[in-house]
């Protein structure tokens, strides 16, 4: 059962952000779905799928160890590269606006994450890990 807890970690993390999102933006809600937004879905995966393991597990076991090592990186990735990705399109827009280019395509601006979306993503996924290590135990 513990493959399924970095699906219940996205599909949750994706609740939030279309709940966030519907708040912050109302009917354009559906068009900020994607990269980008609180709470950091790839963290929450990664961090539930660690969670679990650790609670499950213990934390002196070698998955959980290569489970923080694998979320160590997609935190990183979410709040340096992708980030990066997200200012170098909100260049390439401006300047397309600034030359009056031809181009019809809008980049998308939202890539990456402030430290507050991960946190988001981290605290939920520690929540939806220990409630998946909660139920399989029970089971």
């Amino acid at each position: 059962m513990l493959f399924l807890v970095p699906f219940i970690g996205w599909l949750c993390s994706g609740i939030i952000k279309y709940c966030v999102n519907t708040i912050r933006h109302g009917a354009n809600a559906k068009h900020m779905v994607g990269n980008g937004g609180f709470p950091s879905t790839h963290t929450t995966v990664a961090v539930s799928t660690t969670a679990a393991i650790g609670f499950s597990s213990g934390v002196n076991t070698e998955m959980f160890a290569l489970g923080v090592a694998f979320s160590f990186i997609v935190i990183l990735d979410a709040t340096g590269i992708r980030r990066a990705l997200g200012d170098h399109a909100r260049n390439l827009n401006e300047i397309n606006t600034s030359t009056g280019s031809q181009l019809n395509r809008k980049h998308r601006e939202s890539q990456g994450h402030t430290r507050l979306e991960v946190l988001g993503g981290i605290f939920v996924g520690i929540v939806v890990g220990w409630i998946a290590s909660v139920l399989l135990n029970n089971i």
